[in-house]
C-alpha cells in the first residue's frame, strides 16, 4: 500500500508481526454493513480488513482530510485569511463566515476538521491556490504523489460534482499521511473547541465524529456524508504501540459508528 512510511517502523512493524499475527487472524473480523472499507496499520501499511477498497464511489467529506494536508504541508498556519465572497456560498454545513473578516489558517484548520465546516474548506482552497478549480487541480496531484491514484478531486469540501471520487484504500493512504503530520493528528483527536468569531462572537465546535467521543482509544480522524456518499467515516486508533486506521464508505446512520468502532478494536486487539 502507498502513502508515507517511516523507515523506523519497519523493524517494529516486522516484529509486530511476528508476535502478534497469530491472534489477529485467530479472531473473525467484524462484520462491516457499508459498501466499502478498508482497515490498515498505520506503521506498516499493512492490509488487515478489506472490503470493496478499490472500488471508486463518492466519499463526501472525508476527502477534507487531502484539503487539510495540502494546507498543512504549505506552512504559515499562523498567517491570516481574509474571508471572500465566493467562500461564503458553500452549503449546507457552515459557520456562516462573513467576507472581509480575518482567520488564521490554524483556527480555519480547526473548523474544517473538528466542524467539517464547507465554506471554510473553500476559503482555505481559495487562500492556498487562488481558487477553487486550481486547489482541486493540487489535490489530484497531491493524491497521486502519495499513491492515491484511484481518486479525482473537483471540489475541497466533498460536495456532489460529477466524475469526483475515490476509494476506501485512496482514503487510507490520504489519512495515513495526514496522521503523520503532527499539527493534523492534533486536530483530528480534538473533540471540541471554542472557535472566536471576528465580531467577537464565540460557538463551541464540537467534534462529528462520535467514535473519537465516546471510544477512548480512538485519536480521530474525520466524518462524511451526502446523499449520494451514504455515512462515511475515517477513523483512527491507537493502543499498546499499535496505531490503526479504519475507513467505512457508504454506509448509513444506524452502523457506520458502530462498524467503524468495531474495527478499529479489531485492529488494535481489544
Amino acid at each position: 500500500m502507498g502513502g508515507m512510511i517511516r523507515p523506523r517502523f519497519l523493524v517494529f512493524a516486522a516484529c509486530l508481526l511476528a508476535l502478534g499475527g497469530a491472534d489477529l487472524r485467530a479472531a473473525s473480523p467484524p462484520a462491516v454493513h457499508g459498501e466499502a472499507a478498508i482497515l490498515v496499520d498505520v506503521r506498516s501499511g499493512r492490509v488487515l480488513y478489506n472490503k470493496n477498497s478499490r472500488a471508486p464511489r463518492a466519499v463526501a467529506s472525508t476527502q477534507k482530510l487531502l484539503t487539510a494536508l495540502i494546507v498543512a504541508e504549505s506552512g504559515n498556519l499562523w498567517e491570516m485569511v481574509t474571508i471572500k465572497p465566493s467562500d461564503t456560498t458553500a452549503a449546507p454545513t457552515k459557520l456562516y463566515l462573513k467576507a472581509g473578516q480575518k482567520y488564521s489558517r490554524f483556527e480555519l484548520l480547526q473548523a474544517l476538521l473538528v466542524r467539517s465546516a464547507n465554506d471554510v474548506a473553500c476559503a482555505l482552497a481559495r487562500d492556498n491556490a487562488g481558487s477553487v478549480e486550481a486547489f482541486a487541480a493540487k489535490m489530484n496531484s497531491r493524491a497521486k504523489q502519495l499513491g492515491a491514484n484511484a481518486s479525482h478531486f473537483v471540489n475541497p469540501n466533498g460536495l456532489p460534482a460529477e466524475s469526483q471520487h475515490s476509494t476506501a484504500r485512496d482514503m487510507a493512504i490520504i489519512a495515513r499521511n495526514a496522521y503523520a503530520h503532527p499539527v493534523l493528528r492534533r486536530i483530528v483527536a480534538t473533540k471540541s473547541f471554542e472557535f472566536h468569531f471576528a465580531d467577537g462572537r464565540v460557538r463551541e465546535l464540537v467534534n462529528t465524529n462520535r467514535v473519537l467521543r465516546t471510544f477512548p482509544f480512538c485519536t480521530g480522524m474525520k466524518t462524511g456524508y451526502t446523499n449520494a456518499a451514504g455515512h462515511c467515516l475515517v477513523s483512527s486508533g491507537q493502543n499498546n504501540g499499535r496505531d490503526v486506521i479504519a475507513v467505512v464508505l457508504g454506509s448509513n446512520k444506524k452502523h457506520v459508528y458502530d462498524d467503524s468502532q468495531k474495527l478499529l478494536e479489531w485492529g488494535l486487539r481489544l
